[in-house]
């Protein structure tokens, strides 16, 4: 048995809720909903760790403009205070390169990061999960045991697919589901309220297209004042999220 198991179990014992965000597929704002929500929390005087998962294609640290902060080493490796956030990312190891990495190797390189990685006692640690049902996904399923998902979709009915997929692995697995947000909504209309509740998950609420989010991007000021934030903050909020996890 790999001696850096235990360990793990040592690293996150200190932290209230583990949150991880996730999607069916890419480019539904995942990373974006995961970086403003631990800003979210914070202001809301709440200890945040903010993980950055996704290997292929990290963008927390553009999101919150940290391209050059890089943790501590002291009997592990201590995470970068970012705006109050204690923030990890594969950035910090693989700079702009690309990491290939597979099977055995993924496995070992989320190991490592969580056995070395001291997050001390925190409230929350949003974690930015890949996309899919990938292994790094699978790995984290397996290594972190009170971890609760928070799903992200677009209106489109294609991705709600993959969507459902995950949510089925989550089910069989008795891994909790906070619920679905609705990200990106062009229309009026559309059917990913009813097509969660066929689910039988919780619709927590949509967040509208936004044309200028990526003025914003690079600067939390700017982003916290963006409708995305605010609505962001009203669904959580109104679905008594904040309070739920606060408990």
């Amino acid at each position: 048995m790999d001696p850096r198991l235990s360990i793990i179990d040592e690293r996150l014992k200190g932290i209230k809720r583990i949150i991880a965000i996730s999607s069916g597929k890419g480019g539904v704002g995942k990373s974006l909903i995961a970086s403003t929500l631990a800003l979210l929390l914070v202001r809301k005087g709440f200890r945040v760790g903010l993980l950055d998962l996704d290997f292929t294609s990290p963008s927390t640290h553009v999101i919150l403009g940290v391209m050059n902060i890089y943790p501590k080493e002291d009997k592990g490796i201590i995470p970068a205070d970012v705006y109050g956030i204690r923030y990890m990312s594969i950035v910090a190891y693989s700079r702009d390169e690309t990491l290939p990495l597979r099977g055995a190797d993924l496995s070992n390189a989320l190991i490592e990061l969580f056995a070395v990685t001291r997050w001390g006692d925190i409230d929350f640690l949003v974690i930015d999960m890949p996309p899919g049902i990938s292994d790094a996904t699978l790995d984290v399923l397996r290594l972190v045991k009170k971890i609760e998902f928070l799903i992200v979709t677009t209106s489109s009915v294609l991705a709600f697919e993959t969507v459902k997929k995950l949510a089925k692995l989550l089910v069989e697995l008795k891994i909790p589901i906070l619920g679905v947000i609705e990200n990106m909504r062009l229309g009026e209309e559309s059917a990913i309220s009813r097509l969660t509740a066929n689910l039988g998950l919780r619709f927590l609420g949509t967040i509208p297209f936004e044309v200028d989010i990526e003025n914003a991007l690079g600067n939390i000021d700017a982003l916290l004042r963006t409708g995305f934030a605010k609505r962001l903050d009203e669904i959580i909020s109104g679905c008594g999220l904040f309070k739920i996890l606060k408990s």
